[in-house]
C-alpha cells in the first residue's frame, strides 16, 4: 500500500480504532460509564509553545522603567480601562467579547515541565532542564477523551492542529485516547483523514473490510471464556461510523468555508487552525488543541520563546514579534467574532495560553535583545464559554513580575475549562497500578470568570 493511498499514521490514528489491537472494550465502557459527550461543550485552545511575553501583548506596564516596559505601546480597547498591545487592533475592537487572567503563576522556567504543568495540572516528579521531558499524566484533552467519549455524531473527542504538543502523552489512559493530529490545515497537500484513508478506495472496500472483521470478532467472542471482549463488535461499528460518516468529514473540510471568511482569519498555519477548530468543535470535538507556534516558516517568523537569539536568529526580539503579532490578531479575532456571531459562545470556550511568560527585565547583548524564561507572572485569554467576558482578572505589581492582585494557578485555569466540559476535577481515574489519580490535586474554577 503506498503512501498515495493511506499514511500509516492516518491508518493508525483512525484505522486501529477499527481495526487494531487497543482495549477497545475499555473505550466503550468509558462512554457508556460516561453517557456520552451529553454537555455539547467544547474547548479550542491556542496554546503558544514557548512563552508569550505578557509585556508584549496584554499586559504591558508603559510607565515601568525603561529596562522593564514592553516595547511596544498599549492602545484602548471599547472596555474601559482595558488596554492591549497596539499589534492588536482587531482583538481591540472586541475586548467586550474576551477577559484576561493577568495573575497566574507557577514555578517551573522550563518549556517541557512547564508544558507539563499547564495542560496536566500535575508537576513532573523530576524536572528536566534539557525540556525533553514527557509527562507522567494525562494532559486536559485525552482526559476530556476518557471521560466523556465520542459524541453522539462520533467525532473524535480530542483533535490537535497541526500536531500534538511534543510533552505531553495520554500515559495510563491508553494511547487510543491521544489527540488525532490533523497536519497543517493551510497545506496545499493537506487532505481531510477520512480522504487519505479511503484514497483509491471505493465503499465496498470498506464494507467488506467491515464484514471481515465483525466475524473476526464473532470468532474472538466465542473464544473469550473472562467476557474480557465484550462490546469490541459494538465499539468497531462505532469506529466504522468514525471512518465513514458524511458529519465527520464534512467538519474536516476546511476548504468547504467560503474563500472571504478563509481570507479573514488568514491564509496560514494559525488562520485555518483556527477556522478548522471552529467546525471541529461545532460539530462536536470535545477539545482541539491548535499548536499555536508560528504562523508560517522563514526566517522571519519565531515561536513565544524571545530570548537572544531565538532559533538562531539576531537582534532585537521585537522585529520577530512585529511579524508574528498580526498573525496572531488577525486569526484569534476571526475565530472569536465567528463563536459569538454563530451564537456558540455558551458552547465553545476559546482559551489562549503558553507554558510561561518572560522575564521583566530586558536582557541584551551584542547580539540582540530578548526577554527570558518567567513563569512566576503571566496572562491568560478566555472568549466565550458562557463566562464572564470584558474584564481583567488579577494582576501584576508595576513591573509584571509577579502577582500583586488575585493569583491564579494553572491548576486554576484548567478547572474552569473543566467546568465548561461538565467534568469534575475532583474525581479520579485509575493509573497502571490500579490506583486511583485524581484528575486535579489542586485548582478551583475562576470566580470571576463565572
Amino acid at each position: 500500500m503506498t503512501d498515495s493511498v493511506i499514511s500509516r499514521r492516518g491508518f493508525m490514528q483512525i484505522g486501529a480504532l477499527a481495526l487494531g489491537g487497543l482495549t477497545l472494550p475499555e473505550i466503550l465502557a468509558a462512554k457508556e460509564a460516561s453517557g456520552g459527550n451529553d454537555s455539547d461543550t467544547s474547548v479550542i485552545m491556542l496554546y503558544q509553545h514557548g512563552g508569550a511575553s505578557q509585556l508584549e501583548t496584554y499586559d504591558l506596564k508603559p510607565d515601568a522603567p525603561t529596562s522593564y516596559r514592553s516595547v511596544f505601546n498599549p492602545i484602548p480597547t471599547n472596555v474601559p480601562g482595558l488596554d492591549i498591545c497596539e499589534l492588536f487592533p482587531l482583538q481591540a475592537k472586541m475586548a467586550d467579547r474576551f477577559s484576561l487572567v493577568r495573575s497566574l503563576h507557577h514555578d517551573v522556567g522550563i518549556h517541557s515541565d512547564g508544558g507539563i504543568i499547564a495542560l496536566t495540572g500535575k508537576r513532573p516528579t523530576v524536572l528536566d532542564p534539557t525540556s525533553g521531558s514527557k509527562s507522567e499524566h494525562p494532559d486536559f484533552g485525552s482526559v476530556t477523551c476518557a471521560v466523556n467519549g465520542f459524541s453522539d455524531q462520533v467525532m473524535p473527542p480530542y483533535v490537535a492542529i497541526p500536531r500534538a504538543p511534543y510533552m505531553t502523552r495520554p500515559t495510563y489512559l491508553g494511547l487510543h485516547r491521544s489527540a488525532f493530529e490533523t497536519g497543517d490545515p493551510n497545506s496545499k497537500s493537506y487532505q481531510p483523514p477520512q480522504v487519505k484513508l479511503a484514497a483509491g478506495r471505493d465503499g465496498n472496500f470498506l464494507a467488506q473490510r467491515q464484514s471481515l472483521l465483525q466475524k473476526f470478532d464473532r470468532l474472538r467472542s466465542n473464544l473469550d471464556t473472562r467476557g474480557q471482549l465484550e462490546g469490541t463488535d459494538r465499539f468497531r461499528q462505532m469506529a466504522f461510523e468514525l471512518m465513514t460518516s458524511p458529519h465527520v468529514a464534512k467538519a474536516f473540510a476546511v476548504d468547504q468555508e467560503a474563500d472571504a471568511l478563509r481570507d479573514r482569519y488568514g491564509r496560514n498555519e494559525w488562520g485555518q487552525a483556527c477556522l478548522l477548530a471552529r467546525r471541529l468543535a461545532e460539530s462536536g470535538t470535545s477539545v482541539v488543541n491548535i499548536y499555536f507556534n508560528t504562523p508560517k516558516t522563514g526566517q522571519e517568523f519565531t515561536n513565544w520563546d524571545d530570548h537572544i537569539g531565538n532559533a538562531g536568529r539576531p537582534g532585537h526580539f521585537a522585529k520577530y514579534m512585529r511579524v508574528r503579532l498580526p498573525y496572531m490578531d488577525q486569526a484569534l479575532s476571526a475565530l472569536i467574532d465567528d463563536i459569538f456571531t454563530r451564537n456558540l459562545d455558551r458552547r465553545i470556550l476559546v482559551v489562549v495560553v503558553g507554558e510561561f511568560g518572560r522575564t521583566p527585565r530586558l536582557s541584551s547583548n551584542t547580539t540582540g535583545t530578548g526577554r527570558n524564561h518567567w513563569p512566576q507572572a503571566y496572562t491568560a485569554l478566555l472568549a466565550g464559554g458562557g463566562l464572564r467576558m470584558g474584564q481583567v482578572v488579577g494582576a501584576t505589581n508595576n513591573k509584571a513580575e509577579y502577582p500583586a492582585e488575585q493569583p491564579h494557578t494553572p491548576q486554576d485555569l484548567l478547572a474552569t475549562i473543566y467546568r465548561h466540559l461538565g467534568i469534575d476535577p475532583s474525581s479520579t481515574l485509575t493509573d497502571h497500578s490500579g490506583r486511583p489519580v485524581y484528575i486535579l490535586d489542586s485548582g478551583k474554577p475562576i470566580i470571576d470568570l463565572i
